[in-house]
């Protein structure tokens, strides 16, 4: 199985970013994440993911500089706001569900603070390394009121003892799709696909990436063990994200991947939201899986009425809004 590095999207970036001498160090490439930032980035232009009120001087620059997995006025939250960490299957929903959640609770406006890693890097977080994060040179502690993820993830946390079995509250589903460059010029049109030599594939690291255990079951069940292993396998094709499979959509459009599988929803809000060439292409039932969406109040919780009300929130037609414009689906099983 192939190693993927993310330094080949980053180094891809900076190629194309500083091929050119002239090249205002702010003009990135339109796909340079943030994308939220599109079409420009500059001192004055704030990402539209960051809910601070103040956010003084904006220092990012792709590729050097940009952190894009946490988002908000981590001092205000700590104050008495609200800190969350959410798996990051729905980084991009971020904007609209702090502003929903805001108009509900206009108490917190400015003062949630949101990280979107992988949910099982985040659950290392709570159960190894003290709520402690460092990024490059910087490092910080953000002690969570909130952790969500998938439901397997959340009940793992309850059992580990790190979160409340009381308060656990599922609230949506999401399915798997096939997410492809526009006009899908590789003619991809099911999983069986992935498996043709002339289709480079980049999937989710099964070592912390819950999702890859759901697409290696969907292999399975359309393929057979013989077309899993052919992506997963000890020889398998695919190239393997280093962190989240948000590198995905990155390595397609950068041409260092044809395909990749990742959340419906993900899909969605690449075309619908900022507006990158990529479609996706749907996984019949059949071979698909529906994830259920889960979230629960962590122990000691500094805010714990605002860890309520964030969970109240989630049920909300408010929220439920939110995530129905990404394909999520509410949840409508037993607690």
């Amino acid at each position: 199985m192939k190693k993927a590095l993310l330094a080949l999207s980053v180094m891809a970036l900076g190629a194309a970013a500083f091929a050119t001498t002239d090249l205002n160090p702010y003009e990135m490439p339109p796909h340079t994440p943030p994308w939220s930032r599109k079409p420009v980035v500059s001192p004055d232009v704030h990402s539209a993911n960051n809910p601070a009120v103040y956010k003084g001087f904006d220092f990012t620059i792709p590729p050097v500089d940009n952190v894009v997995d946490f988002h908000g006025d981590l001092n205000a939250a700590n104050k008495d706001g609200l800190v969350v960490y959410v798996g990051g299957n729905y980084y991009f929903a971020v904007t609209r569900l702090i502003k929903a959640f805001e108009k509900e609770y206009p108490q917190y406006k400015g003062k949630v603070f949101i990280i979107t890693i992988p949910p099982g890097k985040l659950l290392q977080a709570i159960e190894h390394y003290h709520d402690t994060f460092t990024i490059g040179d910087m490092t910080f502690t953000a002690k969570p009121d909130i952790y969500a993820g998938g439901a397997f993830g959340v009940k793992k946390c309850i059992k580990d003892g790190f979160c409340e079995a009381s308060t656990f509250t599922p609230y949506v589903t999401n399915t798997l799709a096939i997410e492809v460059y526009k006009g899908n010029p590789k003619h991809i049109h099911s999983l069986q696909d992935l498996a043709r030599k002339d289709v480079k594939v980049i999937m989710p690291n099964p070592k912390f990436e819950g999702i890859a255990r759901r697409i290696e079951a969907a292999l399975e069940k359309c393929g057979g063990k013989k077309l899993k292993d052919a992506i997963f396998g000890p020889h398998g094709k695919a190239i393997l994200t280093e962190i989240h499979h948000r590198q995905t959509p990155l390595a397609i459009m950068e041409h260092i991947a044809d395909a990749g599988v990742v959340w419906h929803s993900e899909v969605e809000a690449q075309m619908k939201q900022y507006h990158n060439p990529l479609e996706g292409v749907p996984i019949p039932a059949k071979c698909n899986y529906e994830a259920i969406y889960a979230a629960a109040e962590v122990k000691g919780a500094p805010h714990p009425q605002a860890a309520k009300d964030w969970l109240h929130f989630l049920k909300t037609p408010a929220a439920l809004k939110v995530f129905e414009f990404y394909g999520f689906k509410p949840y409508e099983g037993k607690r």
